[in-house]
């Protein structure tokens, strides 16, 4: 414990910085004058608490501790999180176009071969990184409309106070993924080969189902939290 509270009090003070490869076992060992079993349970608890990233063969690299929290529980715009946070922030809509969706498009927006697919492709950009890669589908039925313009700004603003849309709630399913074509394409990866994926099934007042969108996230830079309360 006291190993791995110094070297996190290191890590905390940006005495290293992100992404910088820690010393080796062995001169931890050296240094610590201590057994490597012990030196690799204060690695792990680094692990265990978001200060490192154990890559195999090539070390242990300090991960960013001045992580975003992103909300769980909520239905909330990009936009919105980002003025939250308060970092400089840009949306970079990469593709947007009508399509016939193909057979997984319709099985998750439960429509059929004869409807139309708004899909929407949009890098975020925070602090001079892309680091979220949103994939958004919106059934035409209910999104007669949209702009590069719209899409760069905030969807839901839009849907909401133009159209009319009373957006009601979301299912989620999170999960680590693996990188695809669209994520090296789009994203700013350095040496991850994983990405956080948000899936989300969007509902309007009524239960309709409007929405699929797939939003998949750097793994070193964000924390997803949640406020939980046992009931009795």
């Amino acid at each position: 414990m006291v190993i791995y509270e110094d070297l996190a009090e290191t890590i905390k003070s940006g005495k290293w910085r992100p992404n910088t490869k820690l010393p080796s076992e062995n001169e931890l060992v050296a240094h610590y004058e201590t057994s490597r079993e012990t030196i690799r349970k204060a690695l792990n608890l680094l692990s265990q608490n978001g200060y490192i990233q154990k890559m195999k063969g090539k070390g242990s690299f300090v991960l960013d501790v001045s992580r975003f929290d992103f909300p769980i529980s909520g239905l909330v715009s990009f936009k919105e999180v980002a003025e939250k946070l308060g970092h400089d922030s840009k949306t970079i809509v990469e593709e947007l176009e009508l399509i016939k969706p193909n057979e997984e498009i319709r099985t998750r927006l439960n429509i059929s071969h004869k409807d139309s697919v708004w899909k929407v492709i949009r890098s975020r950009e925070i602090n001079g990184e892309r680091i979220i890669l949103d994939k958004d589908f919106f059934n035409r039925k209910y999104v007669s409309h949209l702009t590069r313009d719209i899409c760069e700004g905030s969807i839901y603003e839009y849907l909401e106070k133009e159209v009319g849309l009373k957006i009601s709630f979301a299912k989620k399913e999170i999960s680590v993924d693996e990188l695809t074509e669209e994520d090296h394409r789009y994203l700013d990866l350095k040496e991850y080969d994983h990405v956080v994926v948000v899936r989300n099934y969007v509902y309007l007042e009524d239960a309709s189902l409007f929405q699929y969108t797939e939003s998949r996230h750097r793994l070193d830079k964000f924390r997803f939290v949640e406020f939980a309360r046992r009931g009795v």
